[in-house]
């Protein structure tokens, strides 16, 4: 996959290209072709079938692809039927800082996994331990302790301290 250059804001748009299910080493390999800028970071996955044991290498962001277009070569990426829909990243100096980040932690080989955004209010599941199913509001993710439980017919909720692995973020 093609290693970005420097990321400078002032030239060629980045933007996110969301993909087809399991096309994004596809996507990536056409931008390649296409001599388009990218960036997809992949990082490595052990899976146990019976005795045998695969090693390879997945997304980080399942269903995305990172890459820098111009308006007037937008349509090439869309020539194979990889791609659902490509979106303009609104704050490029930002996106530029949160994707040197990104290369930074998976460069470093440093175990990782993806976790949703969860923010004080969110409502949110429980999907595991004793209180499976349960639906609530977190209190606070920057120190979480747990999810409030609302009983709205008294104004009142329950406090039920709960690590955040424990929860789902509800649409």
């Amino acid at each position: 996959m093609s290693d970005v250059a420097p990321l400078d804001p002032t030239e060629t748009p980045w933007h996110v290209c969301h993909t087809r299910p399991r096309c994004e080493k596809k996507f990536a390999t056409l931008l390649v072709a296409e001599r388009f800028d990218h960036y997809l970071p992949l990082i490595a996955s052990v899976r146990r079938y019976g005795a045998q044991i695969k090693r390879f290498t997945k997304p980080l962001f399942p269903g995305y692809v990172f890459a820098r277009i111009g308006p007037t070569r937008k349509s090439r990426v869309y020539q194979q039927d990889l791609l659902a829909r490509v979106i303009a990243v609104e704050d490029a100096p930002r996106f530029l800082r949160q994707l040197a980040d990104v290369r930074l932690i998976v460069a470093s080989g440093l175990e990782l996994s993806l976790h949703p955004l969860i923010h004080r209010g969110s409502r949110v599941r429980v999907v595991s331990g004793p209180l499976r199913g349960l639906e609530g509001i977190v209190d606070d993710p920057v120190n979480p302790k747990g999810i409030i439980l609302a009983v709205d017919v008294l104004q009142q909720g329950l406090h039920v301290r709960m690590p955040l692995a424990d929860l789902q973020v509800l649409p």
